[in-house]
């Protein structure tokens, strides 16, 4: 429930985005709906809603959120006020390689690596296998990064259903691959706790 969550602002982009363009009254306003800048304005608006909603109800985002939510703000915003969709077409690539920073800091900074602290109140490893899982999810940003980054300047009519739907895929094949892998080494472990 919680990364359907995070992925409304999104879906909310992509369907404003393939809208056919078209004025509509909202409150006595002329909103122009459709199209890469009020699509832009409504992630920006459905980010801050969701976001806030969490921060209200959990008292607390995380540190992605958050990451998401000012990249969303910046990046939208800039492609709002200077009315170009570059700016936009930036923001996953960037987010992407920040995520890889943060799990190759962890390696530098801290007692456990960033996999670990994510999974490792679910699932008991030895470090070698973090530190395989985790250098996994730096290689994955960076090459999501970077896959984004092509098919948004590269394939510009493809772009926003790449954003939407090919890096939702690269995720979903990634997570399956490391559960195969997380599987295979829980496994590993099981007769070696039952020999005990």
């Amino acid at each position: 429930m919680k990364q359907f969550i995070d992925f409304i602002p999104l879906i909310l982009f992509f369907i404003v985005y393939k809208l056919d363009p078209r004025t509509v009254e909202l409150a006595g306003h002329s909103v122009e709906l459709g199209g890469i800048f009020s699509a832009t304005a409504v992630l920006i608006a459905s980010s801050v809603l969701v976001y806030g909603s969490l921060l209200l109800v959990q008292r607390k985002l995380e540190k992605g959120q958050w990451l998401t939510l000012v990249a969303c703000l910046l990046f939208g915003g800039m492609t709002l006020a200077f009315h170009s969709e570059t700016f936009l077409k930036w923001k996953a690539p960037v987010v992407n390689w920040l995520f890889a920073a943060g799990f190759a800091a962890s390696h530098f900074i801290g007692n456990k690596l960033l996999i670990q602290r994510m999974l490792g109140h679910a699932v008991n490893l030895p470090q070698p296998i973090w530190t395989r899982l985790n250098l996994a999810w730096i290689a994955f940003f960076i090459f999501s990064g970077c896959a984004n980054l092509f098919v948004a300047f590269t394939f510009h009519d493809i772009w926003v259903d790449f954003k939407v739907f090919g890096s939702l895929g690269m995720t979903v094949l990634f997570l399956v691959g490391q559960g195969v892998y997380l599987a295979r080494h829980m496994h590993d472990d099981a007769p070696q706790q039952s020999k005990d």
